[in-house]
């Protein structure tokens, strides 16, 4: 059986509404009549690869993203969370684990509480910047919203929840809720290297500080409101 099929047989008996394609023209035309929650990309796909077509979406799309690569492609995994895939999966995979990533991104981009996390949605403010964490944007001192992937958002979420205070790479796996990434370190390092880019390359270095040997420190001062 295809990977598409594969894939698109799982998640259709939980329940989703499955929609297969080929390639990314494909996709493009599916997404043009219909909106997707979800898109489970695999990065081996005729034509245009699965990292062109994320990086594509990424122009116009938030859509969480799961990426498919081949096992032990740290390569892959690196450039597709540069590009701003949420999350990966090697293959092989089970089943189950696929249904459990994609539950778990779904549950994230819909802003649906996890048990450890408080149902109360404030807001967030710093260096004029506020993160609003009812509508899940960051908006910028002009008022202008700033597009962040469902990782991002978590990440930055995690910072701004535990200002001035050294985070190991760990902690901020758990904190960000993305534990699946687990065993690739550097995951962090490229969703931050993302959220600094987001709030300005030279400012974004100056919020979000690179502890050497321990971690990265929020540095700004967070106001909840």
């Amino acid at each position: 059986m295809r990977l598409r099929d594969l894939v698109s047989k799982v998640l259709a008996e939980q329940g989703w509404r499955v929609t297969g394609c080929r390639d990314g023209r494909d996709l493009q035309t599916v997404l043009g009549a219909d909106a997707a929650d979800l898109i489970v990309l695999d990065v081996m796909l005729p034509g245009a690869s699965g990292l062109e077509v994320c990086r594509d979406l990424r122009q116009s799309s938030g859509v969480p993203i799961i990426m498919l690569t081949a096992k032990g492609e740290e390569t892959d995994r690196i450039v597709g969370l540069e590009i701003g895939a949420d999350d990966y999966l090697g293959k092989p995979f089970s089943s189950r684990e696929l249904v459990a990533r994609v539950r778990a991104l779904l549950r994230r981009a819909a802003g649906l509480p996890s048990p450890d996390r408080p149902l109360n949605k404030p807001k967030y403010r710093f260096e004029g910047w506020t993160l609003d964490t009812l509508r899940r944007e960051l908006i910028n001192a002009d008022g202008v919203i700033i597009d962040l992937t469902t990782g991002e958002y978590d990440l930055l979420l995690a910072f701004v929840e535990a200002p001035q205070r050294v985070l190991t790479r760990d902690q901020l796996l758990d904190l960000s809720r993305n534990r699946v990434a687990a065993g690739f370190d550097r995951s962090i390092d490229v969703q931050i290297s993302r959220v600094r880019r987001k709030l300005g390359a030279e400012e974004g270095e100056t919020v979000i500080k690179t502890v050497r040997g321990a971690g990265y420190m929020f540095v700004p001062t967070v106001t909840k409101l």
